[in-house]
């Protein structure tokens, strides 16, 4: 049950079922996604570690990079059926498409661009 719980947490927060969302087309850097979402690289790293505690996603560090993505399929069950969830109610809404938009936009930039950016902010 506690697994449960934290699944439905992570998904109480409307930021956090948009980074699924995004995180749909592959893996990003933290970076991008806060310049996706306009909010400061502190808050969004909280919402990350919430996804991440609740096994809806995985990251990687590379240098001073820190990668998130969707769990393959070795993740749990749980967290495939919540994201698949999310994906079937949500992924043709308005405001995901938008974010697909931003989104693509984003990925032209060189990640260190935007982190730089962020840190000026």
């Amino acid at each position: 049950m506690r697994d449960f719980i934290r699944v439905t947490r992570a998904l109480a927060d409307p930021n956090r079922v948009r980074v699924l969302l995004a995180l749909r087309r592959g893996e990003l850097c933290v970076c991008q996604i806060s310049e996706l979402f306009r909010l400061a690289p502190s808050t969004m790293s909280k919402h990350l570690s919430i996804l991440h505690q609740a096994g809806l996603i995985e990251s990687r560090k590379v240098e001073r990079w820190v990668y998130y993505r969707l769990p393959g399929p070795e993740g749990s069950p749980l967290a495939s059926e919540a994201i698949d969830w999310v994906r079937k109610s949500l992924a043709a809404t308005a405001g995901a498409a938008d974010d697909r938009r931003r989104l693509k936009q984003i990925l032209k930039v060189n990640p260190s661009v935007l982190c730089r950016r962020q840190c000026q902010r």
